[in-house]
């Protein structure tokens, strides 16, 4: 079991501080991300807490998961582990042709 929570379903105005209070009754806070729109900076209302050991992080789920915070039923979750994006990691689709697009390359 990972130590890395995702947490959604937050109130938009919460500070990170008010995140690591709130998570402390289930243990040490090592880590905080709150999820930001990269256009505007605005809090999206999901984030990242990293727990210090795993026990707490399986205690934050027990005790968290479903909690209320500002008139918000949060969600708690251990996420998942993210791939590092890069060059080898990127999915790549080929559209298929079209029609013309077929026909010119005959010509």
């Amino acid at each position: 079991m990972s130590k890395d929570l995702y947490v959604k379903n937050l109130p938009f105005d919460i500070t990170e501080e008010e995140i690591r209070k709130f998570f402390s009754v289930a243990g040490k806070v090592s880590y905080i991300h709150m999820g930001k729109d990269p256009k505007s900076g605005e809090f999206r209302g999901f984030g990242y807490v990293k727990m210090a050991s795993q026990a707490e992080a399986k205690e934050a789920i027990l005790c968290l998961d479903g909690a209320r915070i500002k008139d918000c039923n949060i969600v708690v979750k251990i996420a998942r582990e993210q791939k590092p994006s890069g060059p080898g990691n990127r999915k790549t689709t080929k559209k298929s042709d079209s029609p013309n697009q077929r026909q010119k390359r005959r010509k």
